[in-house]
């Protein structure tokens, strides 16, 4: 390893012109310190709607080491950590992190340190979020539960897409990985190689609001469980066969009602229970195989993860 060795920060950025010059002032503290690193920041901006792509060419245009890929259209959180690193594949490592301030920027000196003992991925795990509330935080909970109880892969539910990765695991990930609809979380989790977790507390956001919606939280969750599992294909076998079940003991107790109560009309009990339950199952593997064909759908169009509309650089 060369020393210095080459350090890029990638840092997705969506709508946070209340926050973005913070972030900045915070990590470039922090870099400045670490005078055995050369270190870039790359911005990897999404298709904003407020001013935070001229206060991002405001900084590029001061700070020599900032670049800013600006992406067209919206794709999202992970493939723009996907766009960051596939741009910073001549650096020895690169560090992911949000630019809300929610992740600190002081405990990149760690996350090199570790890197520097022989780890190719260094991961975080929130020991505390002092800006998710409680509903928030227990829908994270069930939904980490789920996912770990399906997936042969085991993934924290206190982990964040706040790492660092050697060259080495960047590279496998750009080249060995063409998948659209990505759970980064996991893939680093199945990729393996030499790992290591810090714990950090995670702040209240500086300023602004959370960008992921409780319809993206779903989103990236089911893509997390798509990525990793088949269970629910066999759960839905399962639910079948137990629902099934039920049904043929419900069908003896209306066969015994019709001899007890004459009053029932012949056949109605029956034709109504087997109805229900039988079509119950039926929509549930529907439901299972059209969300599996679906990601398949996606993956087979080969459209393009991402789309650089613009590299904004004013220094060689």
């Amino acid at each position: 390893m060369k020393n210095p060795f080459e350090l890029t920060i990638v840092s997705p950025v969506y709508n946070e012109e209340a926050v973005i010059e913070l972030f900045h002032a915070r990590l470039s503290c922090v870099l400045d310190k670490m005078t055995d690193v050369e270190s870039r920041i790359v911005y990897v901006a999404d298709k904003c709607t407020d001013n935070t792509i001229e206060i991002l060419r405001a900084i590029a245009s001061r700070d020599r080491r900032t670049t800013i890929l600006l992406l067209s259209p919206r794709f999202g959180h992970q493939m723009s950590l996907i766009a960051g690193i596939e741009y910073s594949l001549n650096s020895d490592a690169i560090i992911m992190m949000d630019s809300d301030l929610q992740h600190p920027p002081e405990i990149i000196p760690e996350l090199v340190m570790h890197y520097k003992s022989g780890f190719d991925v260094v991961y975080t795990l929130r020991s505390e979020n002092r800006d998710v509330h409680f509903f928030r935080k227990s829908v994270g909970n069930i939904f980490y539960r789920l996912i770990n109880y399906l997936s042969d892969v085991p993934i924290n539910s206190n982990s964040s897409d706040f790492r660092l990765i050697s060259h080495r695991v960047a590279k496998v990930l750009s080249e060995g990985f063409s998948e659209r609809n990505m759970f980064l979380r996991g893939l680093f989790s199945w990729i393996g190689f030499k790992q290591i977790g810090i714990e950090y507390v995670a702040q209240s956001r500086a300023a602004g609001k959370s960008k992921y919606s409780l319809y993206r939280l779903i989103h990236l969750g089911l893509s997390g469980i798509l990525s990793f599992s088949k269970k629910p294909l066999q759960i839905g076998i399962v639910a079948g066969a137990i629902l099934g079940i039920i049904a043929i003991l419900l069908m003896i107790m209306t066969i015994i009602n019709y001899f007890i109560d004459s009053s029932l009309p012949s056949g109605w009990t029956t034709l109504v229970t087997l109805l229900l339950f039988f079509s119950a199952v039926q929509l549930m593997v529907t439901g299972f195989i059209g969300i599996y064909i679906g990601g398949i759908y996606e993956e087979i169009k080969y459209r393009p993860r991402y789309i650089v509309d613009e590299v904004i650089k004013h220094f060689d």
